[in-house]
């Protein structure tokens, strides 16, 4: 571990039948259950960057927690303890292959579609004469499928989903319904705060017969936030919004000549720009919970987390 990050874990637990790294999350599996570690890797266009954001994995874990918590009422979720800022712990869902992506403003893919002409996105027509980042009339589900490890995800609809047998057409239209709720949940508290909710994923799984949220919420690499204050001004004259989320590494990669193609390198990633990333996670955090960010001090974290997980488990 160099700089306090957690690039990545190697443990063995008692009792562990299973291992999987995400892009982000080392998974360890056991029989009902999961251990999930945030680590500080970062991935844009489909790859890990080089260089690990100090902070990063503790403020998505940490973000996901609060929220998880917020929204209990409307449906269960996997996460029963964080025994460490880095570390959730809960039920082994079998997951939903589809992600339930809901955009509330035209922006990131959507609008890149858009502006080739795109008006109609899992059934719901678009009106002429949007621009980036303005409101839609109501937000919209546009679902992707769950892409296996190196591959990308691909927009699917709704109709598509059931025919393809990816999801019953009534457990289908539940997601819906919990995906809907959770956004008008997220947007009430994200707007408490100074902020606009434009768009997040969900995934769902089920656990004994009950369809569970899992993975993480409203964190900034699953959502993309605006700044309130300004933000119709800068609409009106048709300035950048500033987005509070994941999409800012991805700017820069693309300024310096990266999108994750071929042959195409990673720009250098100086310990100014890290530090930059990582006092934005934070930051956005602390907006967002409106609790002041603790750092994780302690000098050997890799003991920590697997003294923590063993505890718990």
């Amino acid at each position: 571990m160099q700089n306090n990050t957690i690039k990545e874990t190697n443990f063995n637990f008692e009792g562990q039948q299973n291992f999987y790294r995400g892009k982000v999350r080392d998974v360890y599996m056991f029989d009902q259950h999961l251990a999930v570690i945030a680590s500080d890797r970062i991935s844009a266009f489909d790859v890990i960057l080089p260089k690990a954001i100090p902070y990063k994995g503790q403020v998505l874990n940490q973000i996901s927690w609060f929220f998880m918590q917020q929204t209990r009422d409307i449906v269960p979720n996997w996460i029963i303890d964080c025994p460490d800022p880095n570390v959730a712990y809960g039920y082994k869902c079998k997951p939903y292959p589809v992600e339930m992506v809901i955009r509330g403003y035209l922006a990131g893919s959507a609008w890149r579609a858009y502006k080739k002409g795109v008006r109609e996105m899992n059934g719901n027509v678009l009106p002429e004469g949007l621009k980036e980042n303005d409101p839609l009339p109501q937000p919209i589900i546009t679902p992707s499928t769950k892409a296996e490890q190196g591959e990308h995800d691909e927009d699917i609809s709704s109709e598509e989903i059931v025919n393809k047998g990816l999801v019953d057409k009534a457990t289908l239209e539940k997601l819906e319904a919990y995906t809907l709720a959770l956004f008008n949940r997220g947007t009430e508290i994200a707007k408490k705060q100074g902020l606009v909710l434009a768009d997040t994923k969900y995934e769902f799984g089920h656990y004994q017969g009950q369809v569970y949220l899992i993975d993480e919420i409203h964190t900034p690499d699953s959502s993309r936030y605006f700044n309130i204050e300004g933000y119709q001004e800068r609409q009106d004259k048709g300035e950048p919004q500033p987005q509070r989320s994941k999409e800012m590494v991805r700017k820069w990669l693309m300024e310096n000549g990266f999108s994750g193609q071929e042959g195409q390198q990673v720009p250098e990633m100086t310990p100014e720009w890290i530090e930059a990333i990582s006092n934005e996670y934070i930051a956005l955090y602390e907006q967002l919970t409106t609790q002041k960010f603790e750092k994780s001090s302690e000098t050997d974290r890799y003991a920590q987390l697997q003294q923590r997980i063993s505890a718990i488990i």
